[in-house]
């Protein structure tokens, strides 16, 4: 696991976005990012899964956060524009992006892909992450000492057979994190960097692997770690690099 002790006010005014946050990995970044200090805001499709980690957050005290529903399958441009503008009139800027929403799509070979499936997963995986960076950059570069993280995988480092669009998914991601990191490179205060999780107790993970175990696993909270070190100010100057969380 990664070697990491955060202090209990590292996030403390820091304004995060995560995606994907109703569930797994992004409801337990949520719920720790606030546990820090950050005022974070949930973004996700399910409206009702993302009340229940802003219930949470609420009676553990922590910073009050914000609900955005949201469904980057669908989101024409403008939205994400709308969604720019009313973060900004909100909160004033961003100091986080935790982009952790993904799909994983058919496991199968390449050949028998169907070309709707490989664009749907490349829909959520690439292309939302891509509007979201880009239209959140501005704001993002108003923060003091800000973070941008990709969720990444081992196959999105190593091509793999039957993982078909998610593995290629993950592949760009890790070229659109390397590509904003060296374009922020010593002119903005912002980092890019990417994190795989690893296997980790998400149904996910249950929907790759039905036949695993899933108590051989760490859960989303054991690996948060990595993810707190990448959001706060210990992580400066830290850009443009790939870590595992395990």
């Amino acid at each position: 696991m990664f070697d990491y002790s955060a202090r209990p006010e590292l996030l403390k005014d820091r304004v995060i976005l995560v995606t994907g946050a109703g569930r797994g990995i992004g409801a337990a970044a949520a719920k720790t990012f606030a546990a820090h200090g950050a005022t974070v805001l949930l973004l996700g499709k399910t409206e009702a899964n993302l009340t229940e980690v802003y219930d949470a957050i609420e009676a553990a005290g922590h910073p009050q956060p914000a609900v955005i529903p949201f469904n980057l399958e669908t989101a024409l441009p403008h939205q994400y524009d709308e969604l720019a503008a009313m973060i900004e009139t909100e909160f004033g800027h961003l100091d986080g992006l935790l982009h952790n929403a993904s799909i994983i799509g058919p496991r199968t070979p390449l050949e028998q892909l169907s070309g709707e499936n490989f664009m749907r997963v490349m829909q959520v995986n690439v292309n939302a992450m891509f509007m979201l960076t880009s239209t959140l950059l501005p704001l993002l570069k108003l923060s003091q000492d800000a973070s941008v993280v990709f969720t990444s995988s081992s196959v999105g480092r190593k091509g793999r057979a039957y993982w078909g669009a998610y593995g290629v998914s993950k592949f760009a991601t890790e070229g659109l994190m390397q590509t904003l990191a060296d374009e922020l490179d010593t002119v903005a205060p912002v980092r890019a960097n990417s994190i795989n999780p690893g296997a980790t107790r998400t149904s996910m993970r249950a929907q790759a692997y039905p036949g695993e175990n899933p108590s051989n696993n760490p859960t989303p909270e054991e690996i948060m770690p990595v993810y707190l070190y990448l959001m706060g100010p210990d992580s400066t100057g830290i850009n443009g690099q790939a870590f595992d969380a395990q």
